[in-house]
């Protein structure tokens, strides 16, 4: 069971995850042994996920989806499997912490009186800076 938060948590038989054979480091050991892990997970149709989250998620995430809405992530940072595999986890449980909770909306906001008189008394001060720069006849 991957646990993101509380209100998400994707179990085993959604994430299907397929081997390769890894460019990266292992030696004489990389032609032979399929260390690269690929994760595949169904992003627009996972029960696991509330309505809200997927969509901020398909939002964010939407172009690294293929065409049939499926979610691929690889690992081939390390030699061994196992790690690769928790490692693709790993960066599936961050993309759905990023999206988890939902923006706060921005307060409009006006500026304080005070403000205004500052932002005007610049402006005189710059405009008569100004006027005392230009050459009179």
């Amino acid at each position: 069971m991957l646990v993101v938060a509380p209100h998400i948590q994707i179990p085993p038989a959604e994430l299907e995850f397929t081997y390769a054979r890894s460019s990266g480091p292992g030696g004489q050991n990389v032609n032979k042994v399929n260390s690269k892990a690929v994760l595949r997970w169904q992003a627009t149709t996972s029960p696991s996920l509330p309505e809200a989250v997927r969509t901020r998620f398909l939002a964010k995430y939407g172009s690294r989806l293929t065409v049939d809405g499926e979610l691929l992530i690889t690992s081939e940072r390390y030699r061994d499997q196992p790690r690769n595999i928790d490692d693709c986890l790993e960066k599936l449980r961050e993309m759905l912490l990023s999206v988890a909770v939902a923006p706060k909306k921005r307060k409009k906001t006006k500026p304080s009186r005070a403000s205004k008189e500052r932002r005007l008394d610049s402006k005189k001060r710059d405009s008569t800076k100004k006027q005392n720069r230009r050459w009179s006849e």
